[in-house]
């Protein structure tokens, strides 16, 4: 570490402290990872994706580690904690891309997989992690506004944003002290949408964005210091901060 380092972890508000970002390769991970290195953590990213994992090491400089993690492996995410050891925070924000569509036309088999990442991957995540959180420390999961603001075409992923709000206040009562809490984004430009083309993504980017009190649709840095906030707030739990530019008001 060098010196400019060691100064920045002895004076930021989580200086010391190791945060694992399970998703941290891209989108809102990544940003919540610049965003603790900034504040003196040392960050530990995992995602699938071992290109994306290192190419984001490589970015996030030397106070980063990396590991490519399937997320969808109950055994594999076991393995991952129990090499990993004592740590402070724990943030879950994996995803793969979003499923939309009307349930008549809907494969069931393809909407179960919503669930898989972004449900059992947490869930796993948690049942592993938690025992190696060090006093004092928190997890923060990740849901959507879609369980408070549901649209057409919507079921699924309104479905897995519930099932993860309602899992952060039981896991909040059940695993206290340990403070658990969940952020809720709104619509972000982040690779979520890459199973668009470019031309319609920018279309949807343009319609909602016009629509919201903000103006525009999110980046993932607009939401990452939320998860700061919650991992940083010691009288913070079982709760579900909404940072969506103003989408359930209107």
């Amino acid at each position: 570490m060098t010196r400019a380092e060691e100064n920045t972890a002895s004076k930021g508000r989580l200086g010391g402290k190791k945060v694992i970002v399970l998703g941290g390769s891209s989108g809102i991970g990544y940003a919540v990872a610049e965003y603790a290195l900034a504040e003196g953590a040392h960050v530990v990213i995992a995602s699938s994706h071992a290109g994306r994992v290192e190419a984001a090491v490589t970015a996030l400089g030397s106070n980063a580690e990396g590991h490519a993690l399937d997320l969808t492996d109950e055994h594999a995410i076991e393995a991952f904690f129990n090499a990993a050891g004592s740590f402070d925070h724990l943030v879950f924000t994996a995803g793969d891309s979003l499923r939309l569509g009307e349930i008549a036309s809907t494969d069931l088999s393809l909407a179960r997989r919503a669930f898989h990442i972004r449900y059992w991957g947490a869930l796993a995540a948690v049942k592993y992690g938690a025992p190696y959180i060090a006093a004092g420390g928190s997890i923060v999961l990740t849901t959507g506004i879609a369980a408070l603001r549901p649209r057409s075409g919507w079921a699924f992923g309104a479905s897995v944003c519930g099932a993860m709000e309602a899992l952060t206040r039981t896991l909040a009562v059940e695993l206290a002290p340990l403070r658990v809490n969940a952020v809720s984004p709104g619509m972000l430009a982040t690779n979520l949408w890459q199973n668009m083309s470019e031309e319609d993504r920018q279309a949807m980017y343009e319609q909602v964005g016009k629509h919201l009190p903000v103006g525009r649709v999110g980046e993932a840095r607009d939401v990452a210091a939320a998860y700061l906030f919650l991992m940083e707030s010691g009288f913070a739990t079982g709760q579900t901060h909404v940072v969506d530019g103003g989408a359930v008001l209107v």
